[in-house]
């Protein structure tokens, strides 16, 4: 299934520090893969509707039952106003049901190298996975 690309709802301002999240998700089952991805197009709706959204992308590897997020956003607060609404709140909640594993990190950047590249969110988390 193909991957959904780098989309920038708001563009930041070109001096500002933007806050980046990169997540790792496995489902347990082809099932919970699937269902996962069912979700992605109406978060993605709501992503670019989301104040302080600077950017997303989603790797979907459906057959694996691994999939990659890559967002950037005004400040840590706006992430988490986005996480904590709907359909995002509601979509996390039932994806836990058929989920093995899941990976957060965060870091900051100027807004002038967004968006960043899959290798750099790859590298972070897996960083963050072997404890480096």
């Amino acid at each position: 299934m193909p991957d959904i690309p780098w989309m920038t709802p708001t563009a930041p301002a070109p001096d500002a520090e933007v806050y980046v999240m990169a997540s790792r998700f496995e489902t347990t089952t082809l099932t919970g893969a699937l269902r996962f991805f069912l979700k992605a197009p109406g978060i993605i709706r709501q992503i670019r509707k989301a104040p302080g959204a600077h950017g997303a992308a989603l790797r979907a590897r459906v057959t694996r039952r691994t999939f990659l997020t890559f967002s950037a956003w005004e400040d840590q607060d706006a992430l988490h106003r986005f996480a904590r609404s709907e359909p995002h709140r509601s979509s996390a909640r039932a994806a836990s049901a058929y989920m093995k594993e899941s990976a957060f990190t965060y870091w900051t950047v100027p807004a002038t190298e967004l968006p960043l590249g899959w290798d750099e969110a790859e590298r972070r988390l897996a960083e963050q996975k072997h404890g480096d």
